[in-house]
Protein backbone atom coordinates (compact mmCIF):
# COMPACT_ATOMS: atom_id res chain seq x y z
CA UNK A 1 0.00 0.00 0.00
CA UNK A 2 1.56 3.29 -1.11
CA UNK A 3 0.83 6.08 1.37
CA UNK A 4 0.72 9.74 0.33
CA UNK A 5 0.20 12.37 3.02
CA UNK A 6 -0.61 16.07 2.87
CA UNK A 7 -1.19 18.74 5.50
CA UNK A 8 -3.92 21.40 5.31
CA UNK A 9 -4.39 24.05 7.95
CA UNK A 10 -5.60 27.61 8.03
CA UNK A 11 -7.23 29.31 5.06
CA UNK A 12 -4.36 29.47 2.59
CA UNK A 13 -5.55 26.49 0.56
CA UNK A 14 -9.13 25.34 0.17
CA UNK A 15 -10.52 21.82 -0.02
CA UNK A 16 -10.15 21.93 -3.82
CA UNK A 17 -6.38 21.64 -3.37
CA UNK A 18 -6.78 18.36 -1.48
CA UNK A 19 -9.36 17.08 -3.96
CA UNK A 20 -7.16 17.85 -6.94
CA UNK A 21 -4.15 16.29 -5.24
CA UNK A 22 -6.17 13.09 -4.85
CA UNK A 23 -7.14 13.22 -8.53
CA UNK A 24 -3.54 13.70 -9.62
CA UNK A 25 -2.24 10.95 -7.34
CA UNK A 26 -4.90 8.50 -8.55
CA UNK A 27 -3.95 9.12 -12.19
CA UNK A 28 -0.21 8.81 -11.61
CA UNK A 29 0.21 5.88 -9.22
CA UNK A 30 -0.09 2.10 -9.43
CA UNK A 31 -2.66 0.95 -6.83
CA UNK A 32 -3.18 0.16 -4.07
CA UNK A 33 -2.68 3.57 -2.48
CA UNK A 34 -4.19 5.92 0.06
CA UNK A 35 -4.09 9.69 0.49
CA UNK A 36 -4.09 10.84 4.11
CA UNK A 37 -4.82 14.49 4.91
CA UNK A 38 -3.96 15.93 8.32
CA UNK A 39 -6.19 18.95 8.68
CA UNK A 40 -8.02 21.33 10.98
CA UNK A 41 -10.99 21.55 8.58
CA UNK A 42 -12.39 18.55 6.71
CA UNK A 43 -15.27 20.38 5.05
CA UNK A 44 -15.47 19.95 1.28
CA UNK A 45 -12.79 17.26 1.07
CA UNK A 46 -13.80 14.32 -1.14
CA UNK A 47 -14.68 11.05 0.55
CA UNK A 48 -11.81 9.05 -0.91
CA UNK A 49 -9.33 11.09 1.14
CA UNK A 50 -8.70 9.76 4.65
CA UNK A 51 -8.80 12.79 6.94
CA UNK A 52 -7.34 12.91 10.45
CA UNK A 53 -7.05 15.77 12.89
CA UNK A 54 -3.81 17.70 12.49
CA UNK A 55 -1.87 17.36 15.76
CA UNK A 56 -0.98 20.44 17.71
CA UNK A 57 2.60 21.61 17.36
CA UNK A 58 3.11 21.04 21.07
CA UNK A 59 5.02 24.26 21.65
CA UNK A 60 4.73 27.99 20.86
CA UNK A 61 4.88 28.69 17.15
CA UNK A 62 8.12 30.49 16.25
CA UNK A 63 7.91 34.17 15.45
CA UNK A 64 9.76 36.26 12.84
CA UNK A 65 10.41 33.35 10.47
CA UNK A 66 8.91 32.25 7.15
CA UNK A 67 9.15 28.52 7.81
CA UNK A 68 6.03 26.34 7.77
CA UNK A 69 6.82 24.89 11.18
CA UNK A 70 3.48 23.11 11.61
CA UNK A 71 4.82 20.40 9.28
CA UNK A 72 7.16 19.36 12.11
CA UNK A 73 4.35 17.19 13.50
CA UNK A 74 5.14 14.67 10.75
CA UNK A 75 8.36 13.84 12.61
CA UNK A 76 6.61 12.73 15.80
CA UNK A 77 6.83 9.27 17.31
CA UNK A 78 3.39 8.68 15.83
CA UNK A 79 1.40 10.40 13.08
CA UNK A 80 -2.39 10.04 12.98
CA UNK A 81 -3.52 7.51 10.40
CA UNK A 82 -0.04 6.59 9.13
CA UNK A 83 2.42 3.83 9.92
CA UNK A 84 5.56 2.85 8.06
CA UNK A 85 6.84 4.70 5.00
CA UNK A 86 4.92 7.65 3.54
CA UNK A 87 5.43 10.21 0.79
CA UNK A 88 4.59 13.78 1.75
CA UNK A 89 3.43 16.11 -1.03
CA UNK A 90 2.69 19.81 -0.52
CA UNK A 91 -0.79 20.89 -1.57
CA UNK A 92 0.63 23.47 -3.99
CA UNK A 93 2.16 20.77 -6.20
CA UNK A 94 1.24 19.60 -9.69
CA UNK A 95 1.80 15.91 -10.47
CA UNK A 96 2.51 15.39 -14.15
CA UNK A 97 3.87 11.83 -14.38
CA UNK A 98 4.05 8.56 -12.43
CA UNK A 99 5.06 8.91 -8.79
CA UNK A 100 5.72 5.17 -8.38
CA UNK A 101 9.50 5.79 -8.51
CA UNK A 102 9.25 7.96 -5.39
CA UNK A 103 8.32 4.80 -3.48
CA UNK A 104 10.96 2.61 -5.15
CA UNK A 105 14.05 4.80 -4.95
CA UNK A 106 16.56 4.14 -2.17
CA UNK A 107 15.96 2.34 1.12
CA UNK A 108 12.88 2.52 3.33
CA UNK A 109 15.14 3.89 6.06
CA UNK A 110 16.24 6.86 3.93
CA UNK A 111 14.85 10.37 4.29
CA UNK A 112 14.59 11.46 0.66
CA UNK A 113 14.00 15.05 -0.41
CA UNK A 114 14.36 17.26 -3.44
CA UNK A 115 17.45 19.45 -3.44
CA UNK A 116 16.85 23.06 -2.45
CA UNK A 117 17.19 24.57 -5.91
CA UNK A 118 17.44 28.14 -4.64
CA UNK A 119 20.79 27.25 -3.01
CA UNK A 120 22.31 24.70 -5.38
CA UNK A 121 25.82 24.92 -3.92
CA UNK A 122 24.62 23.86 -0.47
CA UNK A 123 23.46 20.39 0.50
CA UNK A 124 20.00 21.56 1.58
CA UNK A 125 16.75 19.67 1.19
CA UNK A 126 13.41 21.05 0.04
CA UNK A 127 10.37 19.59 1.81
CA UNK A 128 7.71 20.09 -0.84
CA UNK A 129 8.07 16.38 -1.63
CA UNK A 130 9.80 14.01 0.79
CA UNK A 131 9.66 10.38 1.90
CA UNK A 132 10.11 9.29 5.49
CA UNK A 133 9.40 6.46 7.91
CA UNK A 134 6.97 7.43 10.65
CA UNK A 135 8.63 7.57 14.07
CA UNK A 136 12.15 6.84 12.83
CA UNK A 137 13.36 10.39 13.45
CA UNK A 138 11.25 11.48 16.40
CA UNK A 139 14.17 13.46 17.82
CA UNK A 140 13.50 16.09 15.15
CA UNK A 141 10.18 17.05 16.71
CA UNK A 142 11.39 16.47 20.28
CA UNK A 143 14.35 18.80 19.84
CA UNK A 144 12.20 21.40 18.11
CA UNK A 145 9.68 21.40 20.95
CA UNK A 146 12.51 21.90 23.43
CA UNK A 147 13.64 25.15 21.74
CA UNK A 148 11.29 26.20 18.91
CA UNK A 149 12.34 29.83 18.71
CA UNK A 150 16.04 29.07 18.96
CA UNK A 151 15.83 26.51 16.16
CA UNK A 152 13.75 28.85 14.02
CA UNK A 153 16.16 31.74 14.56
CA UNK A 154 19.10 29.54 13.59
CA UNK A 155 17.61 27.81 10.53
CA UNK A 156 14.80 30.22 9.45
CA UNK A 157 13.06 27.53 7.36
CA UNK A 158 11.79 24.16 8.59
CA UNK A 159 13.39 22.39 5.62
CA UNK A 160 16.82 23.73 6.60
CA UNK A 161 16.29 22.40 10.11
CA UNK A 162 15.21 18.98 8.77
CA UNK A 163 18.30 18.86 6.55
CA UNK A 164 20.58 19.37 9.52
CA UNK A 165 18.64 17.20 11.97
CA UNK A 166 18.28 13.87 10.12
CA UNK A 167 20.74 11.47 11.70
CA UNK A 168 22.94 9.92 9.02
CA UNK A 169 22.04 12.70 6.58
CA UNK A 170 19.34 13.18 3.99
CA UNK A 171 19.37 11.84 0.45
CA UNK A 172 18.05 13.41 -2.75
CA UNK A 173 15.70 12.32 -5.48
CA UNK A 174 17.10 12.23 -9.01
CA UNK A 175 17.41 15.86 -10.12
CA UNK A 176 14.87 15.77 -12.96
CA UNK A 177 11.93 14.36 -11.00
CA UNK A 178 10.94 17.30 -8.80
CA UNK A 179 10.98 20.74 -10.44
CA UNK A 180 10.46 24.23 -9.04
CA UNK A 181 7.99 26.32 -11.07
CA UNK A 182 9.76 29.67 -10.78
CA UNK A 183 13.27 28.30 -11.26
CA UNK A 184 12.74 25.49 -13.77
CA UNK A 185 9.54 26.33 -15.69
CA UNK A 186 9.06 30.09 -15.82
CA UNK A 187 11.12 31.96 -18.45
CA UNK A 188 13.49 34.55 -16.99
CA UNK A 189 12.43 38.19 -16.83
CA UNK A 190 11.60 39.78 -19.27
CA UNK A 191 11.09 36.75 -21.55
CA UNK A 192 8.11 35.67 -19.41
CA UNK A 193 6.19 38.58 -20.95
CA UNK A 194 6.33 36.78 -24.31
CA UNK A 195 6.73 33.07 -23.47
CA UNK A 196 4.64 30.72 -21.34
CA UNK A 197 6.11 28.50 -18.66
CA UNK A 198 7.36 25.17 -20.00
CA UNK A 199 7.03 21.71 -18.47
CA UNK A 200 10.57 20.31 -18.07
CA UNK A 201 11.33 16.95 -19.66
CA UNK A 202 11.33 14.03 -17.20
CA UNK A 203 9.51 16.05 -14.50
CA UNK A 204 7.16 14.08 -12.27
CA UNK A 205 6.09 16.74 -9.78
CA UNK A 206 6.25 20.53 -10.20
CA UNK A 207 6.33 22.42 -6.90
CA UNK A 208 5.46 26.03 -6.13
CA UNK A 209 7.34 26.99 -2.92
CA UNK A 210 7.02 30.67 -2.15
CA UNK A 211 4.36 31.16 -4.84
CA UNK A 212 2.80 31.82 -7.22
CA UNK A 213 0.11 29.16 -6.78
CA UNK A 214 -1.11 26.71 -9.46
CA UNK A 215 -4.65 28.11 -9.54
CA UNK A 216 -3.30 31.59 -10.31
CA UNK A 217 -0.67 30.82 -12.94
CA UNK A 218 -3.12 28.50 -14.67
CA UNK A 219 -5.15 31.59 -15.60
CA UNK A 220 -2.21 33.92 -16.13
CA UNK A 221 -1.80 35.92 -12.94
CA UNK A 222 0.80 35.97 -10.19
CA UNK A 223 -1.67 36.37 -7.34
CA UNK A 224 -5.27 37.34 -6.77
CA UNK A 225 -4.45 41.05 -6.74
CA UNK A 226 -4.25 40.83 -10.53
CA UNK A 227 -7.10 39.94 -12.91
CA UNK A 228 -6.76 36.73 -14.95
CA UNK A 229 -5.11 36.94 -18.37
CA UNK A 230 -3.86 40.52 -17.95
CA UNK A 231 -1.86 41.52 -21.00
CA UNK A 232 1.84 42.26 -20.73
CA UNK A 233 1.26 45.93 -21.53
CA UNK A 234 -1.52 46.23 -18.95
CA UNK A 235 0.79 44.70 -16.34
CA UNK A 236 3.54 47.19 -17.16
CA UNK A 237 1.12 50.11 -16.96
CA UNK A 238 -0.12 48.86 -13.58
CA UNK A 239 3.41 49.25 -12.19
CA UNK A 240 2.97 53.02 -12.44
CA UNK A 241 -0.55 53.16 -11.02
CA UNK A 242 -2.26 52.05 -7.84
CA UNK A 243 -3.00 48.64 -9.38
CA UNK A 244 0.32 46.96 -8.54
CA UNK A 245 0.35 43.38 -7.22
CA UNK A 246 3.37 44.20 -5.02
CA UNK A 247 4.37 47.30 -3.13
CA UNK A 248 7.69 47.24 -4.98
CA UNK A 249 7.42 48.44 -8.58
CA UNK A 250 10.39 46.26 -9.59
CA UNK A 251 8.90 43.10 -8.03
CA UNK A 252 5.59 43.91 -9.69
CA UNK A 253 7.28 44.09 -13.08
CA UNK A 254 9.02 40.76 -12.49
CA UNK A 255 5.86 39.01 -11.31
CA UNK A 256 4.20 38.40 -14.62
CA UNK A 257 3.10 35.04 -15.97
CA UNK A 258 1.18 34.03 -19.06
CA UNK A 259 -1.56 31.35 -18.76
CA UNK A 260 -0.05 27.89 -18.29
CA UNK A 261 -2.12 25.30 -20.12
CA UNK A 262 -0.26 22.22 -18.93
CA UNK A 263 -1.28 23.07 -15.37
CA UNK A 264 -4.91 23.17 -16.48
CA UNK A 265 -4.39 19.74 -18.06
CA UNK A 266 -2.92 18.12 -14.94
CA UNK A 267 -4.20 20.09 -11.91
CA UNK A 268 -7.76 18.74 -11.71
CA UNK A 269 -9.90 16.30 -9.74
Amino acid sequence: MKQVVCVKWGTGYGAEYVNRLYGMVSRHITPPFRLVCLTDDRSGIRGEVECFDLPELGCPHPQRTMGKWRKQVLWGKTVPGIEGVALFVDLDSVIVDSIDPYFEHGSDDDVLLARNWARPMQRLGQTSVFRFKVGAHAHILDNFRADPQGIADKHRFEQHYVTSAVEGGIKFWPEAWTRHFRLHCLPPFPLRYFMSAKLPASARIVTFPGGPNPDDVMVGRWNKKAPPHRSAWAHVKAAFSGDRIDASRWRHLQRYVRPVRWIEEHWKD
